[in-house]
């Protein structure tokens, strides 16, 4: 095919366009006016929100991030005098256009526009329809190529057009391996999520621009680990600030902080514009069936990164904390919420989770406690009591600080190394408060119910709380009975907690404790 430009993108596979697309120029811009691309920022600071309906004990999933960002980036542009188009490439692809505020511009914006249709294969086939192509065939018996204009009368729905020198055909219904070769990228379409405004400036010149947007697809919480000593009367806390970005755009270098609180934001369901999708349609040769084959869509490329892989900015040593680890966030004040802010630019990298060191508190002055639950409903049943580790948020306990939400992994001292113990979560703590962290069921400690007499309404009841622990352990029985209950404990005092009775005793080394009380259900 002498005297033919060489093609720039061959076939319909996204991978070789993607690599190519922002090197071009875009393809049949108007004359009267300019287009100028971005093609990514100078400068970008990240706040990232929690999801306010995400509970502590819910890790974050990856694949479904409800949190969001604030998002900051400077760019520096070269605007022409008159009208211009400003394309601003790499923005988050869950930007949310009607939360953009441009600044710097000489003359202010006139409208701005998301991009909805990024390069694939059906986006560039439909904005290459009437246009003209190069159509690749290759021979199965010989591996001869033949090559040859052609030009596409319908779009990516369904059987795709081409009207050649020789008529009118379907592409790959001839039998053939057939491949689309285009000379450019059409208008309109890049590799990147894309932001567009038009401006228009009495001169020419250059702008810093600053371009702040809300986006989905983020999310943050604290991870706590706590390293429980032998007495468990005091423990070793470390926490994580763990970072999770579910958005296909990378913040390289970006400063970056998370917010902690509930911020009133109202949820607004928003239709996405739909990409389109290319499945080739034709009918077997030589067959009259009715049953039409589809031609399978090649898989879109690999993620640049693993799901969850989780990348370290500080140290922890194997027991739980290490001095003062390398890097840590720094806590401020915003109003009723907490920032909590990253001394140094990070990159937080799409599809992917950082972490980096929020606090580390030693000997913290902490009370294991074996909490369980009775309903009343229990008739000779055995009950096993929840460990929970119990302190107040002071600085007597050698806390004294805000607490963000997050999950926590207790572990015990170990012979050689640290042993898991038990998984719990805690949620927002203020400066003095109590906090409580749930360390799963308890070993050794059991809770034994049976009814001496009456029903489920009017009933006697014996409480036998055990332990096989060489220690004194405290132990906690919580009356969850609704409303419609009375409750009267026969020979011991009963304080409460949340409403509800709470019987609190501690149980001597290898003993037992009874407690008998009586239920009555109104009817």
């Amino acid at each position: 095919m002498g005297g033919k430009p060489r093609p720039l993108f061959a076939g319909l596979g996204l991978a070789a366009a993607t690599a190519a697309a922002a090197a071009l120029p875009v393809a049949g811009a108007a004359s009267a006016q300019a287009i100028v691309t971005s093609a990514g920022p100078d400068k970008v600071s990240v706040t990232v929100y929690r999801d306010p309906e995400r509970p502590a004990a819910r890790p974050m999933n990856l694949e479904w991030l409800n949190g969001f960002a604030l998002v900051s980036e400077v760019r520096h542009v070269a605007i022409p005098a008159g009208e211009t188009e400003i394309r601003f490439e790499g923005v988050a692809g869950g930007i949310v256009p009607e939360s953009a505020i441009v600044s710097g511009l000489p003359d202010g914006v006139i409208e701005k526009n998301r991009d909805a249709y990024l390069l694939s294969p059906a986006s560039l086939l439909d904005r290459s329809l009437g246009k003209r192509v190069h159509l690749r065939r290759t021979s199965r018996a010989t591996g001869a190529v033949r090559e040859q204009d052609a030009v596409i009368r319908s779009g990516a729905d369904g059987a795709v057009v081409l009207q050649t020198q020789d008529g009118f055909e379907a592409l790959r219904c001839t039998g053939l391996p057939e491949t689309i070769v285009y000379d450019g990228v059409p208008e309109g379409l890049s590799a990147k999520p894309t932001l567009s405004v038009r401006t228009r400036s009495s001169r020419p010149a250059e702008a810093a621009i600053t371009l702040s947007y809300l986006a989905s697809g983020l999310d943050w919480q604290a991870n706590y680990v706590a390293t429980l000593s032998p007495s468990g009367e005091r423990m070793d806390l470390f926490a994580w600030v763990t970072l999770a970005n579910g958005d296909e755009t990378s913040f390289v270098n970006a400063d970056t902080q998370a917010v902690a609180g509930r911020l009133n934001r109202e949820t607004v369901d928003r239709e996405e514009p739909e990409e389109p999708s290319l499945a080739l349609t034709c009918w077997p040769s030589a067959t009259t069936s009715d049953s039409p084959t589809e031609m399978p869509v090649p898989p879109p490329p690999p993620p640049v990164a693993d799901a969850q892989e989780i990348i370290v900015t500080a140290f922890a040593s194997k027991s739980g904390i290490a001095g003062a680890p390398a890097v840590m966030v720094s806590q401020e004040e915003l109003g009723d919420l907490k920032l909590y802010r990253v001394p140094e630019p990070v990159t937080v990298a799409s599809h992917s989770q950082k972490q980096v060191a929020l606090l580390a508190r030693q000997n913290v002055k902490v009370e294991t406690i074996y909490r369980a639950t009775v309903t009343g409903r229990e008739d000779d049943e055995l009950i096993r009591p929840v460990r929970i580790l119990k302190t107040r948020n002071r600085r007597q306990e050698g806390l004294g600080l805000p607490l963000p939400a997050g999950g926590v992994a207790v572990f015990g001292e170990g012979y050689a190394r640290p042993v898991l113990i038990g998984e719990g979560s805690v949620d927002d703590r203020a400066v003095d408060e109590i906090v409580e962290i749930r360390a799963g069921e308890a070993n050794g400690v059991f809770a034994h119910v049976v009814r001496t007499s009456g029903d489920d309404d009017r009933g006697e009841y014996q409480l036998t709380a055990t332990s096989d622990q060489p220690i004194p352990v405290r132990f906690e029985a919580e009356f969850g009975g609704g409303p419609d209950e009375i409750f009267a404990a026969k020979g011991a005092k009963v304080g409460r907690r949340n409403g509800r009775p709470l019987w609190s005793v501690t149980i001597p080394a290898n003993g037992s404790a009874q407690l008998r009380f009586r239920l009555d259900r109104k009817s």
